[in-house]
Protein backbone atom coordinates (compact mmCIF):
# COMPACT_ATOMS: atom_id res chain seq x y z
CA UNK A 1 0.00 0.00 0.00
CA UNK A 2 1.41 3.46 -0.93
CA UNK A 3 0.27 6.44 0.63
CA UNK A 4 -0.15 9.53 -1.51
CA UNK A 5 2.42 11.81 -2.32
CA UNK A 6 0.33 14.94 -1.19
CA UNK A 7 -1.26 15.40 1.95
CA UNK A 8 -3.72 17.82 0.91
CA UNK A 9 -7.04 16.70 -0.25
CA UNK A 10 -7.95 17.69 -3.65
CA UNK A 11 -11.26 17.86 -4.85
CA UNK A 12 -12.15 16.90 -8.35
CA UNK A 13 -15.83 18.18 -10.10
CA UNK A 14 -16.86 14.97 -12.62
CA UNK A 15 -18.45 15.79 -15.66
CA UNK A 16 -18.13 14.70 -19.39
CA UNK A 17 -14.45 14.91 -18.96
CA UNK A 18 -14.23 12.74 -16.31
CA UNK A 19 -17.24 10.53 -16.45
CA UNK A 20 -15.30 7.47 -17.65
CA UNK A 21 -14.15 4.82 -15.32
CA UNK A 22 -10.46 4.85 -16.96
CA UNK A 23 -10.84 8.42 -16.59
CA UNK A 24 -11.39 8.27 -13.08
CA UNK A 25 -9.14 5.97 -12.24
CA UNK A 26 -6.38 8.20 -13.79
CA UNK A 27 -8.01 10.72 -11.66
CA UNK A 28 -7.44 8.69 -8.47
CA UNK A 29 -3.99 7.40 -9.05
CA UNK A 30 -2.93 11.20 -9.85
CA UNK A 31 -4.03 12.74 -6.77
CA UNK A 32 -8.01 12.84 -6.49
CA UNK A 33 -9.15 12.27 -3.01
CA UNK A 34 -13.23 13.53 -3.42
CA UNK A 35 -15.48 13.76 -6.20
CA UNK A 36 -17.64 16.41 -6.23
CA UNK A 37 -21.18 16.04 -8.41
CA UNK A 38 -22.13 19.63 -9.53
CA UNK A 39 -26.23 19.26 -9.63
CA UNK A 40 -26.69 22.23 -11.20
CA UNK A 41 -26.03 20.29 -14.34
CA UNK A 42 -27.08 16.88 -15.64
CA UNK A 43 -30.13 14.76 -14.75
CA UNK A 44 -30.75 12.17 -12.14
CA UNK A 45 -29.92 9.39 -14.86
CA UNK A 46 -26.12 11.25 -15.70
CA UNK A 47 -25.50 11.29 -12.11
CA UNK A 48 -26.49 7.51 -11.71
CA UNK A 49 -24.00 6.80 -14.55
CA UNK A 50 -21.32 9.21 -12.79
CA UNK A 51 -21.98 7.55 -8.92
CA UNK A 52 -21.57 3.96 -10.15
CA UNK A 53 -18.40 4.72 -12.41
CA UNK A 54 -16.60 6.74 -9.37
CA UNK A 55 -17.26 3.48 -6.97
CA UNK A 56 -16.05 1.01 -9.81
CA UNK A 57 -13.00 3.08 -10.22
CA UNK A 58 -12.36 3.49 -6.65
CA UNK A 59 -12.68 -0.12 -6.27
CA UNK A 60 -10.26 -1.17 -9.32
CA UNK A 61 -7.63 1.30 -7.87
CA UNK A 62 -8.18 0.45 -4.57
CA UNK A 63 -7.88 4.17 -3.89
CA UNK A 64 -10.47 5.73 -1.28
CA UNK A 65 -12.86 8.40 -2.92
CA UNK A 66 -15.50 10.49 -0.88
CA UNK A 67 -18.38 11.40 -3.37
CA UNK A 68 -20.20 14.62 -2.03
CA UNK A 69 -23.17 16.36 -3.69
CA UNK A 70 -23.43 19.81 -4.38
CA UNK A 71 -27.10 21.41 -4.06
CA UNK A 72 -27.39 24.15 -6.52
CA UNK A 73 -29.72 25.74 -4.15
CA UNK A 74 -31.28 29.29 -5.34
CA UNK A 75 -28.39 29.97 -8.25
CA UNK A 76 -29.67 32.35 -10.55
CA UNK A 77 -28.34 31.35 -14.36
CA UNK A 78 -28.73 32.41 -17.78
CA UNK A 79 -30.96 29.77 -19.85
CA UNK A 80 -29.32 27.94 -23.01
CA UNK A 81 -28.31 30.16 -26.02
CA UNK A 82 -29.02 29.44 -29.65
CA UNK A 83 -25.04 29.04 -30.30
CA UNK A 84 -22.46 28.87 -27.99
CA UNK A 85 -20.23 30.48 -27.07
CA UNK A 86 -21.86 34.34 -27.94
CA UNK A 87 -19.66 37.23 -27.31
CA UNK A 88 -21.21 40.56 -25.92
CA UNK A 89 -19.61 43.73 -26.51
CA UNK A 90 -18.69 46.77 -24.35
CA UNK A 91 -21.14 48.91 -25.01
CA UNK A 92 -23.88 47.30 -26.87
CA UNK A 93 -27.50 46.56 -25.22
CA UNK A 94 -28.52 43.68 -23.83
CA UNK A 95 -32.13 42.32 -23.03
CA UNK A 96 -32.42 39.59 -19.82
CA UNK A 97 -35.91 38.22 -20.19
CA UNK A 98 -37.94 35.73 -17.95
CA UNK A 99 -39.53 34.46 -21.13
CA UNK A 100 -38.01 30.85 -21.79
CA UNK A 101 -36.43 31.38 -25.48
CA UNK A 102 -33.12 30.48 -27.01
CA UNK A 103 -30.25 33.38 -26.03
CA UNK A 104 -28.51 35.66 -28.57
CA UNK A 105 -26.31 38.35 -28.12
CA UNK A 106 -29.25 40.97 -27.91
CA UNK A 107 -31.64 38.81 -25.38
CA UNK A 108 -30.87 35.59 -23.10
CA UNK A 109 -33.55 34.20 -20.89
CA UNK A 110 -33.05 34.54 -17.22
CA UNK A 111 -34.33 31.38 -14.86
CA UNK A 112 -35.43 34.08 -12.00
CA UNK A 113 -39.10 35.11 -12.64
CA UNK A 114 -38.98 37.93 -10.15
CA UNK A 115 -35.89 39.68 -11.63
CA UNK A 116 -37.86 42.77 -12.97
CA UNK A 117 -38.71 43.09 -9.38
CA UNK A 118 -35.65 42.60 -8.00
CA UNK A 119 -33.52 45.17 -9.66
CA UNK A 120 -33.42 48.73 -9.84
CA UNK A 121 -32.44 51.65 -12.55
CA UNK A 122 -28.74 51.69 -11.94
CA UNK A 123 -27.85 48.17 -10.35
CA UNK A 124 -25.47 45.90 -12.11
CA UNK A 125 -25.85 42.17 -13.06
CA UNK A 126 -22.57 39.68 -13.57
CA UNK A 127 -22.68 36.82 -15.54
CA UNK A 128 -20.36 34.17 -14.91
CA UNK A 129 -17.99 35.06 -11.36
CA UNK A 130 -18.53 38.34 -12.61
CA UNK A 131 -16.52 38.24 -16.09
CA UNK A 132 -19.70 40.15 -17.73
CA UNK A 133 -20.52 43.06 -16.33
CA UNK A 134 -23.96 45.08 -17.20
CA UNK A 135 -25.73 47.98 -15.62
CA UNK A 136 -29.59 48.37 -15.64
CA UNK A 137 -31.08 50.65 -18.22
CA UNK A 138 -34.71 50.13 -18.23
CA UNK A 139 -37.30 47.78 -16.28
CA UNK A 140 -40.27 46.63 -17.76
CA UNK A 141 -42.55 43.75 -16.96
CA UNK A 142 -40.81 40.59 -18.05
CA UNK A 143 -37.44 41.83 -18.55
CA UNK A 144 -34.76 44.56 -18.04
CA UNK A 145 -32.17 46.13 -20.48
CA UNK A 146 -29.03 46.45 -19.48
CA UNK A 147 -25.83 48.01 -21.23
CA UNK A 148 -22.59 45.67 -21.16
CA UNK A 149 -20.07 47.52 -19.32
CA UNK A 150 -17.28 44.86 -19.69
CA UNK A 151 -17.97 42.45 -22.14
CA UNK A 152 -16.73 38.86 -23.28
CA UNK A 153 -17.29 35.28 -24.19
CA UNK A 154 -20.83 33.59 -22.37
CA UNK A 155 -21.75 30.23 -22.76
CA UNK A 156 -25.21 28.46 -21.95
CA UNK A 157 -26.48 28.13 -17.87
CA UNK A 158 -23.40 30.59 -16.56
CA UNK A 159 -24.24 32.27 -13.32
CA UNK A 160 -25.92 35.25 -12.83
CA UNK A 161 -25.16 37.54 -9.90
CA UNK A 162 -27.20 40.59 -8.60
CA UNK A 163 -25.47 41.91 -5.22
CA UNK A 164 -27.24 45.12 -4.19
CA UNK A 165 -30.79 42.96 -4.66
CA UNK A 166 -32.52 41.42 -1.42
CA UNK A 167 -33.58 38.45 -3.64
CA UNK A 168 -36.94 36.56 -2.71
CA UNK A 169 -35.81 33.32 -3.26
CA UNK A 170 -35.15 30.38 -0.16
CA UNK A 171 -31.18 29.16 0.10
CA UNK A 172 -33.05 25.45 0.33
CA UNK A 173 -35.15 24.37 -2.79
CA UNK A 174 -37.73 21.82 -3.62
CA UNK A 175 -34.79 20.58 -6.28
CA UNK A 176 -32.01 20.18 -3.47
CA UNK A 177 -34.63 18.01 -1.74
CA UNK A 178 -35.60 16.23 -4.11
CA UNK A 179 -31.35 15.88 -4.70
CA UNK A 180 -30.83 14.75 -1.46
CA UNK A 181 -33.31 12.06 -1.65
CA UNK A 182 -31.92 10.68 -4.52
CA UNK A 183 -28.53 11.02 -2.93
CA UNK A 184 -29.78 9.53 0.00
CA UNK A 185 -30.83 6.49 -1.91
CA UNK A 186 -27.27 5.73 -3.61
CA UNK A 187 -25.70 6.15 -0.23
CA UNK A 188 -23.98 9.61 -0.50
CA UNK A 189 -24.68 11.71 3.02
CA UNK A 190 -22.47 14.67 2.07
CA UNK A 191 -23.61 18.02 1.17
CA UNK A 192 -22.39 20.90 -0.36
CA UNK A 193 -25.26 23.65 0.79
CA UNK A 194 -25.14 26.93 -1.59
CA UNK A 195 -25.64 30.36 -1.07
CA UNK A 196 -26.17 29.73 2.49
CA UNK A 197 -27.22 32.83 4.34
CA UNK A 198 -27.19 32.01 8.21
CA UNK A 199 -27.26 28.61 10.08
CA UNK A 200 -30.85 27.56 9.59
CA UNK A 201 -30.03 26.85 6.00
CA UNK A 202 -28.01 24.12 7.73
CA UNK A 203 -30.11 23.45 9.86
CA UNK A 204 -33.11 22.78 7.40
CA UNK A 205 -31.00 19.98 5.59
CA UNK A 206 -29.99 17.96 8.02
CA UNK A 207 -33.50 18.18 9.66
CA UNK A 208 -34.95 17.05 6.38
CA UNK A 209 -31.96 14.31 6.36
CA UNK A 210 -33.18 12.96 9.57
CA UNK A 211 -36.58 12.71 9.15
CA UNK A 212 -35.70 10.46 6.49
CA UNK A 213 -33.85 8.90 8.99
CA UNK A 214 -30.15 10.16 8.07
CA UNK A 215 -27.45 11.79 10.08
CA UNK A 216 -25.90 13.72 7.30
CA UNK A 217 -22.61 15.85 6.66
CA UNK A 218 -22.99 19.48 5.59
CA UNK A 219 -20.24 21.83 3.13
CA UNK A 220 -21.54 25.10 4.39
CA UNK A 221 -20.67 27.19 0.76
CA UNK A 222 -19.58 30.57 1.69
CA UNK A 223 -20.46 32.51 -1.21
CA UNK A 224 -22.88 35.15 0.39
CA UNK A 225 -22.04 38.71 2.18
CA UNK A 226 -24.66 37.76 4.67
CA UNK A 227 -22.93 34.45 5.19
CA UNK A 228 -20.25 36.38 6.43
CA UNK A 229 -22.50 38.41 8.86
CA UNK A 230 -23.56 35.18 10.25
CA UNK A 231 -20.43 33.07 10.14
CA UNK A 232 -20.11 32.29 13.46
CA UNK A 233 -23.67 30.94 13.67
CA UNK A 234 -22.72 29.00 10.98
CA UNK A 235 -19.48 27.54 11.98
CA UNK A 236 -21.20 26.39 14.63
CA UNK A 237 -23.61 23.47 12.45
CA UNK A 238 -22.11 22.98 9.78
CA UNK A 239 -19.51 20.06 9.38
CA UNK A 240 -17.27 21.56 6.70
CA UNK A 241 -16.82 24.81 5.18
CA UNK A 242 -16.02 26.22 1.08
CA UNK A 243 -14.89 29.06 0.52
CA UNK A 244 -16.40 29.60 -2.90
CA UNK A 245 -14.51 32.68 -4.68
CA UNK A 246 -16.21 32.90 -7.44
CA UNK A 247 -19.62 34.36 -6.16
CA UNK A 248 -18.11 35.79 -3.38
CA UNK A 249 -15.60 37.88 -5.40
CA UNK A 250 -19.22 39.15 -7.05
CA UNK A 251 -20.80 39.43 -3.27
CA UNK A 252 -17.94 41.69 -1.97
CA UNK A 253 -15.34 43.84 -3.07
CA UNK A 254 -12.87 41.22 -5.28
CA UNK A 255 -9.30 42.62 -2.99
CA UNK A 256 -11.20 41.66 -0.11
CA UNK A 257 -11.62 38.10 -0.81
CA UNK A 258 -7.87 37.14 0.26
CA UNK A 259 -8.05 38.70 3.76
CA UNK A 260 -11.35 36.64 3.58
CA UNK A 261 -10.19 33.17 3.10
CA UNK A 262 -7.32 33.75 5.41
CA UNK A 263 -9.79 34.12 8.12
CA UNK A 264 -11.92 31.76 7.23
CA UNK A 265 -9.19 28.84 6.80
CA UNK A 266 -8.02 30.44 9.86
CA UNK A 267 -11.39 30.08 11.86
CA UNK A 268 -11.53 26.83 10.16
CA UNK A 269 -8.63 25.41 11.32
CA UNK A 270 -9.32 26.76 15.49
CA UNK A 271 -12.63 24.90 15.12
CA UNK A 272 -11.09 21.53 13.75
CA UNK A 273 -13.90 21.46 10.73
CA UNK A 274 -12.60 20.86 7.11
CA UNK A 275 -12.15 24.04 4.71
CA UNK A 276 -11.58 23.60 1.08
CA UNK A 277 -10.83 26.56 -1.12
CA UNK A 278 -12.75 26.71 -4.50
CA UNK A 279 -12.70 28.67 -7.62
CA UNK A 280 -10.53 29.08 -10.81
CA UNK A 281 -7.63 27.61 -8.88
CA UNK A 282 -5.94 26.08 -12.24
CA UNK A 283 -8.65 27.88 -14.65
CA UNK A 284 -6.27 28.13 -17.25
CA UNK A 285 -5.70 24.49 -17.43
CA UNK A 286 -9.59 23.81 -18.54
CA UNK A 287 -7.85 24.54 -22.40
CA UNK A 288 -4.32 25.27 -21.83
CA UNK A 289 -1.73 22.14 -20.42
CA UNK A 290 -0.05 24.31 -17.90
CA UNK A 291 -1.13 26.76 -15.48
CA UNK A 292 -0.21 30.60 -15.26
CA UNK A 293 2.20 31.18 -12.83
CA UNK A 294 -0.40 33.27 -10.64
CA UNK A 295 -2.61 30.61 -10.43
CA UNK A 296 0.12 27.63 -8.82
CA UNK A 297 1.15 30.66 -6.65
CA UNK A 298 -2.89 31.05 -5.19
CA UNK A 299 -3.01 26.79 -4.91
CA UNK A 300 0.54 27.72 -2.85
CA UNK A 301 -0.97 30.22 -1.04
CA UNK A 302 -4.30 28.51 0.06
CA UNK A 303 -2.29 25.34 1.13
CA UNK A 304 0.02 27.36 3.61
CA UNK A 305 -3.38 29.57 4.42
CA UNK A 306 -3.86 26.20 6.37
CA UNK A 307 -6.84 24.77 3.75
CA UNK A 308 -7.47 21.37 3.72
CA UNK A 309 -9.24 20.83 0.55
CA UNK A 310 -8.41 22.47 -3.06
CA UNK A 311 -10.66 22.03 -4.89
CA UNK A 312 -11.04 21.47 -9.60
CA UNK A 313 -14.65 22.99 -10.84
CA UNK A 314 -14.32 23.66 -15.03
CA UNK A 315 -10.63 22.00 -15.23
CA UNK A 316 -12.13 18.32 -14.37
CA UNK A 317 -15.47 18.88 -15.50
CA UNK A 318 -15.14 19.86 -19.10
CA UNK A 319 -11.17 20.50 -19.22
CA UNK A 320 -9.48 19.78 -22.11
CA UNK A 321 -6.37 18.10 -19.91
CA UNK A 322 -7.99 17.09 -16.91
CA UNK A 323 -5.97 14.09 -15.69
CA UNK A 324 -2.76 16.65 -16.30
CA UNK A 325 -4.38 19.28 -14.54
CA UNK A 326 -4.86 16.74 -11.20
CA UNK A 327 -1.16 15.71 -11.48
CA UNK A 328 -0.03 19.97 -11.16
CA UNK A 329 -2.20 20.30 -8.39
CA UNK A 330 -0.37 17.04 -6.37
CA UNK A 331 2.94 18.62 -7.53
CA UNK A 332 1.93 22.34 -6.11
CA UNK A 333 1.07 20.67 -2.88
CA UNK A 334 3.80 18.38 -2.28
CA UNK A 335 6.15 20.99 -3.12
CA UNK A 336 4.86 23.74 -0.73
CA UNK A 337 3.96 21.06 1.97
CA UNK A 338 7.44 19.97 2.22
CA UNK A 339 8.57 24.07 2.84
CA UNK A 340 5.69 24.58 5.60
CA UNK A 341 7.96 24.23 8.55
CA UNK A 342 10.64 26.47 7.06
CA UNK A 343 7.59 29.03 6.62
CA UNK A 344 6.24 28.75 10.22
CA UNK A 345 2.77 27.97 9.72
CA UNK A 346 2.62 25.36 12.14
CA UNK A 347 5.07 27.18 14.78
CA UNK A 348 2.56 30.28 14.24
CA UNK A 349 -0.57 27.95 15.07
CA UNK A 350 0.77 26.22 17.84
CA UNK A 351 1.58 29.48 19.80
CA UNK A 352 -1.82 30.44 19.30
CA UNK A 353 -3.37 27.41 20.99
CA UNK A 354 -0.69 27.33 23.68
CA UNK A 355 -1.95 30.64 24.45
CA UNK A 356 -5.46 29.40 25.00
CA UNK A 357 -3.61 27.01 27.77
CA UNK A 358 -3.58 29.99 30.00
CA UNK A 359 -7.03 31.07 29.55
CA UNK A 360 -8.38 27.46 29.70
CA UNK A 361 -10.24 27.31 26.58
CA UNK A 362 -8.42 24.11 25.47
CA UNK A 363 -10.86 20.32 25.58
CA UNK A 364 -8.87 17.82 26.58
CA UNK A 365 -8.75 16.88 22.80
CA UNK A 366 -7.31 19.84 21.70
CA UNK A 367 -4.13 18.86 24.91
CA UNK A 368 -3.64 15.20 22.57
CA UNK A 369 -3.63 16.76 19.32
CA UNK A 370 -1.33 19.69 20.56
CA UNK A 371 1.13 17.17 22.53
CA UNK A 372 0.83 14.90 19.31
CA UNK A 373 2.13 17.72 17.54
CA UNK A 374 4.99 18.25 20.02
CA UNK A 375 6.03 14.71 19.86
CA UNK A 376 6.81 14.24 16.30
CA UNK A 377 8.70 17.47 16.57
CA UNK A 378 10.80 15.92 18.97
CA UNK A 379 11.09 12.67 17.49
CA UNK A 380 11.44 10.81 14.51
CA UNK A 381 7.57 9.41 14.16
CA UNK A 382 7.03 7.51 11.19
CA UNK A 383 2.83 7.91 11.80
CA UNK A 384 0.49 9.01 13.80
CA UNK A 385 -2.20 6.90 14.41
CA UNK A 386 -5.77 7.44 15.74
CA UNK A 387 -8.35 4.61 16.57
CA UNK A 388 -11.84 7.16 16.41
CA UNK A 389 -15.49 6.77 16.37
CA UNK A 390 -16.19 10.13 14.97
CA UNK A 391 -13.29 11.52 13.43
CA UNK A 392 -12.61 14.66 16.10
CA UNK A 393 -9.40 13.45 17.51
CA UNK A 394 -7.58 12.83 13.68
CA UNK A 395 -9.40 16.16 12.70
CA UNK A 396 -7.92 18.10 15.39
CA UNK A 397 -4.54 16.71 14.94
CA UNK A 398 -4.68 17.88 11.27
CA UNK A 399 -4.96 21.20 12.14
CA UNK A 400 -1.69 21.49 12.95
CA UNK A 401 -0.57 20.38 9.26
CA UNK A 402 1.79 17.91 10.87
CA UNK A 403 4.78 16.29 8.70
CA UNK A 404 3.97 12.68 8.92
CA UNK A 405 0.75 11.21 8.16
CA UNK A 406 -2.18 11.20 10.48
CA UNK A 407 -4.06 7.37 9.67
CA UNK A 408 -7.49 7.11 11.51
CA UNK A 409 -9.23 3.63 11.98
CA UNK A 410 -12.79 3.33 12.38
CA UNK A 411 -15.72 1.34 12.21
CA UNK A 412 -17.78 3.74 11.10
CA UNK A 413 -17.98 4.11 7.22
CA UNK A 414 -19.77 7.30 7.34
CA UNK A 415 -16.85 8.42 9.64
CA UNK A 416 -14.17 7.42 7.41
CA UNK A 417 -15.31 9.01 4.03
CA UNK A 418 -15.75 12.26 5.66
CA UNK A 419 -12.12 12.16 7.30
CA UNK A 420 -10.78 12.30 3.65
CA UNK A 421 -11.45 15.85 3.72
CA UNK A 422 -9.02 16.58 6.01
CA UNK A 423 -5.38 17.72 5.65
CA UNK A 424 -2.70 14.76 6.18
CA UNK A 425 -5.56 12.57 7.49
CA UNK A 426 -5.50 8.59 5.69
CA UNK A 427 -8.91 7.16 7.35
CA UNK A 428 -9.39 3.19 7.19
CA UNK A 429 -12.47 0.99 8.02
CA UNK A 430 -11.25 -1.48 10.35
CA UNK A 431 -12.98 -3.38 13.34
CA UNK A 432 -10.72 -4.85 15.93
CA UNK A 433 -13.26 -7.50 17.22
CA UNK A 434 -11.44 -9.11 20.09
CA UNK A 435 -8.39 -7.67 19.89
CA UNK A 436 -7.03 -4.37 21.27
CA UNK A 437 -6.79 -1.77 18.71
CA UNK A 438 -3.22 -1.42 19.01
CA UNK A 439 -2.45 -5.11 18.04
CA UNK A 440 -4.59 -4.79 15.43
CA UNK A 441 -3.18 -1.49 14.09
CA UNK A 442 0.15 -3.12 14.12
CA UNK A 443 -0.75 -5.96 12.46
CA UNK A 444 -2.76 -3.65 9.59
CA UNK A 445 0.55 -1.67 9.15
CA UNK A 446 2.49 -4.72 8.98
CA UNK A 447 0.37 -6.25 6.42
CA UNK A 448 0.07 -3.61 4.20
CA UNK A 449 3.87 -2.57 4.19
CA UNK A 450 3.55 1.09 6.00
CA UNK A 451 5.77 -0.13 8.40
CA UNK A 452 9.45 -1.87 7.20
CA UNK A 453 11.74 -1.07 9.44
CA UNK A 454 11.46 -0.40 13.50
CA UNK A 455 9.45 2.72 13.71
CA UNK A 456 7.90 4.84 16.74
CA UNK A 457 4.62 6.40 16.06
CA UNK A 458 2.52 8.07 18.32
CA UNK A 459 -0.91 6.14 19.61
CA UNK A 460 -4.04 8.07 20.67
CA UNK A 461 -6.71 6.36 22.91
CA UNK A 462 -8.91 6.46 25.02
CA UNK A 463 -10.25 4.31 28.21
CA UNK A 464 -13.70 3.63 26.37
CA UNK A 465 -13.60 2.63 23.02
CA UNK A 466 -16.20 2.91 20.58
CA UNK A 467 -17.55 6.30 22.24
CA UNK A 468 -17.12 9.32 20.53
CA UNK A 469 -15.07 12.22 22.21
CA UNK A 470 -13.41 9.75 24.11
CA UNK A 471 -9.75 9.84 23.24
CA UNK A 472 -7.99 11.28 26.45
CA UNK A 473 -4.05 9.61 26.30
CA UNK A 474 -1.45 9.64 23.96
CA UNK A 475 1.30 6.81 23.97
CA UNK A 476 4.92 6.87 22.02
CA UNK A 477 5.05 3.27 20.70
CA UNK A 478 7.82 1.80 18.75
CA UNK A 479 7.08 -0.92 16.33
CA UNK A 480 9.62 -4.31 15.14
Amino acid sequence: MKLKDQKTKIVCTIGPATAEIETLQKLLESGMNIARLNFSHGDFETYTKYIGNIRTASEKTGILCTIFADLPGPKIRIGYLKEEPINLETGSTLTLTTEEIEGTKEKIHVNYKDLPRSVSTGDYVYINDGFIQLRVKKIEEKEIKCRVVVGGQVLSKKGVNIPDSKLSIETVTEHDLEIIDFCLDHEIDIFGVSFVKNGGDIRRVKEYAKKKGNEIKTIAKIERSEALKNIDEIMSITDAVMIARGDLGVQIPIEKVPIIQKELIHKSNILSIPVITATQMLESMTVNFRPTRAETTDVANAILDGTDAVMLSAETAIGKHPVETVKTMAKIAQSIEAKRKELLFSTHFRRYFKDCVLSEKLTIEDVISLDAIEATNALDIEFILTPTTGGSTPRRISRFKPECWTLAFTRNQKTREFLQLSYGVQPFLINPGNNSWEETITNFLKENGLIKKPSKVVFTEGKTPGVAGGTDSLRIVEIR
